[in-house]
């Protein structure tokens, strides 16, 4: 089989077997309009099948492999938010890396960028171990929830915008049922940015009236009923971003722990 049945004994998996599954936008809507809690809003997002490309390649991905996981059983479902269930801090993600959160059912987990997010997390007190390298290793988020935007690997990581469009209730309604304790939504990259802003406004929050353009440690003020929210800037632990210099550990870590200063 190319993916894990729901229900099965992976750690972590938030499905059954009895678990709704959404077949097209229509379903992502609904399902999610109608998810009262966190465990049940991410366990619809884990089987959701709605987007027929991303479906194909996320399961050819688990079944075809990458030669260093050849021996690994991959996850190869939508890969849904995990943390903190009453976080203070959101970190919001493009999509999940084909032979990282496509693998291990975690997103950042497994993956290149996973290393440095998860060491500066570490380091600013925000996960309790240095590293995530597969589900069920032991790591917790502290405070913290992350979540992707597209909770499927997409094809050169470039979801398409209808593929966007489908996925949104999800992200919209993880943000609406944490709302009441965020007090930080950190982006990670331009397009986390991007999409943040609509899902946030979805969920209730008063934003400012322009679009604020994405950099590196920038803040933006929100609201969230009585409460502020800080909205962040953070460039995204891309291999390209590390690898040249754009983005280095100090980076992360000035981001994070800023994040963690305002949360408090």
């Amino acid at each position: 089989m190319s993916f894990v049945p729901p229900g099965t004994g992976w750690p972590g998996d938030p499905a059954t077997a009895d678990t709704p599954v959404a077949l097209d936008p229509a379903d992502v809507r609904r399902l999610a309009a109608s998810s009262s809690t966190l465990a049940e809003l991410t366990a619809r997002q884990s089987v959701c099948r709605a987007c027929p490309r991303l479906v194909e390649w996320r399961e050819e991905v688990a079944t075809a492999k990458r030669r260093a996981f050849a021996d690994e059983t991959y996850w190869g479902r939508p890969v849904p938010g995990w943390g903190d269930e009453r976080p203070r801090i959101v970190l919001v993600g493009l999509a999940p890396a084909a032979h990282g959160g496509n693998r291990t059912g975690r997103i950042f987990t497994g993956d290149r960028s996973g290393d440095w997010l998860f060491a500066s997390l570490y380091r600013s007190g925000l996960a309790a171990q240095e590293t995530s390298t597969h589900a069920g290793d032991g790591q917790e988020l502290i405070g913290t929830r992350v979540l992707a935007s597209v909770r499927c690997a997409p094809p050169a990581n470039k979801p398409t915008p209808s593929e966007k469009s489908t996925c949104f209730p999800w992200m919209a309604r993880e943000l609406a049922l944490v709302a009441p304790t965020v007090r930080v939504v950190v982006a990670l990259g331009g397009y986390a940015w991007q999409a943040m802003w609509p899902a946030l406004k979805d969920a209730g929050y008063e934003l400012p009236r322009s679009r604020p353009p994405f950099g590196h440690g920038f803040e933006a003020q929100a609201r969230y009923a009585d409460a502020p929210v800080t909205l962040l800037g953070c460039y995204h632990p891309s291999q390209q971003n590390t690898f040249t210099g754009r983005v280095t550990a100090q980076m992360l870590d000035d981001v994070f722990t800023r994040a963690r200063s305002l949360a408090v």
